[in-house]
């Protein structure tokens, strides 16, 4: 079965509730309304025909005479005349008969009387009283009923549709936002519903932004499962070949096998790669830290400059050997607030690996570009250039451009991850690129 709307149900109930208040309205007023209009029959009788007598020269009126004009202009009712005997005077025309056994003229009384001039008394039909008094009356009454109604329909319909409209467009919204489609705000109300599409409107807004959330988390969680897997498969691969290079060396000092025997020799060669080993897994387990946000960033009042001049030691016999320069341009009195020992842990990789991917001859820049509120830390590897494609990798864990001679350099592959990991924790905006010039990092500093 079809369900009724809400339009159609307000717009019954309000014509039924409107017929009965006219109905009772009508029933309540109904003895005054005919009290009035019987009196002003009367009065309109009267006036009619004293107006004959008024006309009629004094001393010359004849009542006959007077009844016959008053009945040729008034034929729309049939009455009699008595004397003050009640004796009757005259009738209209087709009662000649004496037809008035329904009148008691005894007692002078009948249904509509009216007194004249002399002792006179005009005298309506009993047949004829209810056409007479409220025959005009009934036809009225009807027409302004049928006006009423009218009125009141139209006032239902017009109710009806202010009511339910707003109501039908909030349904039709709940209807979209049960889809999670998109909805428009509401029209501006200022009554309670809307109040109410205003307050649905923003639960949906919130849904929304809630399940948008729920959506880049689940998202989130899924590339970090696959960036573990990807981390944790990549360092398996990593801690098994050289492990198992150890393995052989060992095998054969133990077997005496050929060069093998020279035990300091290749003994050397096994601490070695077991260092390389410890510091593998020391970067691996900062990275899992980092991760876990068991690193927390302590920010303090740091000088750029000074932090910068503390790492450039570390790395002056690398570059000197390779015939590079490095050349700092960091004016005095830059601070930033950034923690401390992870800021320089992450300029400590960047410029090792300018140092190793930087041309021989060629030059590493370092300076800072000043802004309203930050300092851009720039390190420039000058003649250098890296494919486009491979520039988004090499944050990747263990990822090298050239993995052969890299991992003989005794490169991890986790200096650029490190550094990623480091300033995301410091949430510290940064950059590589291709430039004219060479390859560039930048990372910005707030100001302090």
């Amino acid at each position: 079965m079809k369900k009724i709307g809400i339009f159609i149900k307000v717009f019954i109930y309000t014509i039924i509730f409107s017929g009965l208040l006219v109905g009772a309205t009508g029933v309540l007023f109904s003895t005054q309304i005919m009290a009035y209009y019987s009196g002003q029959q009367l009065r309109e009788i009267s006036g009619a025909f004293k107006q004959l007598i008024d006309r009629t020269p004094p001393g010359t009126a004849d009542i006959t005479e007077l009844a016959n004009q008053f009945h040729n202009r008034n034929q729309s009712f049939q009455f009699y005349i008595t004397d003050t005997d009640n004796n009757i005077v005259y009738m209209t025309p087709g009662n000649e008969s004496g037809n008035f056994d329904d009148f008691d003229t005894s007692s002078g009384k009948s249904d509509l009387l009216v007194y004249l001039y002399g002792g006179y008394s005009l005298h309506v039909v009993k047949d004829d009283i209810f056409s007479l008094r409220y025959g005009n009356l009934i036809e009225r009454v009807l027409v302004m009923l049928s006006a009423m109604l009218a009125v009141c329909v139209i006032g239902a319909y017009i109710f009806a549709r202010q009511i339910t409209k707003p109501i039908k467009i909030l349904t039709d919204n709940t209807s979209k936002m049960a889809n999670l489609e998109e909805v428009p705000p509401a029209p501006e109300r200022k009554d309670e519903l809307g109040t109410l599409a205003r307050d649905i409107h923003s639960m949906y807004e919130k849904l929304k932004e809630t399940i948008s959330k729920l959506e880049d988390e689940i998202l989130r969680e899924r590339e970090l499962e696959e960036t573990q897997r990807y981390f944790f498969s990549a360092a398996s691969h990593e801690l098994k070949t050289p492990i198992a290079a150890t393995s052989v060396l060992l095998e054969g000092m133990l077997e005496n096998v050929g060069d093998y025997k020279d035990h300091p020799k290749y003994l050397r060669e096994c601490v070695k790669m077991m260092d390389t080993q410890s510091k593998t897994i020391s970067e691996i387990l900062e990275i899992v830290s980092l991760n876990d946000g068991k690193i927390v960033p302590v920010p303090e009042k740091l000088d750029i400059r000074q932090a910068v001049v503390d790492l450039l030691p570390d790395f002056q016999t690398l570059s000197e050997v390779n015939g590079q320069r490095i050349v700092m341009d960091i004016p005095a009195g830059q601070t930033c607030l950034a923690d401390p020992k992870m800021l320089k842990k992450a300029l400590s990789n960047i410029i090792l690996n300018a140092v190793q991917n930087t041309p021989q001859g060629s030059e590493i820049r370092i300076w800072t570009v000043y802004a309203t509120d930050q300092y851009r830390l720039c390190v420039l590897n000058s003649g250098a250039r890296i494919d486009e494609a491979i520039l988004p990798k090499l944050f990747d864990p263990f990822y090298r451009v050239e993995q052969a001679r890299s991992r003989k350099n005794g490169r991890s592959g986790l200096g650029l991850t490190i550094v990623r990991k480091t300033l995301e924790a410091m949430n510290i905006d940064f950059t590589l690129k291709n430039t004219s010039d060479g390859v560039l990092f930048w990372m910005n500093l707030s100001k302090v």
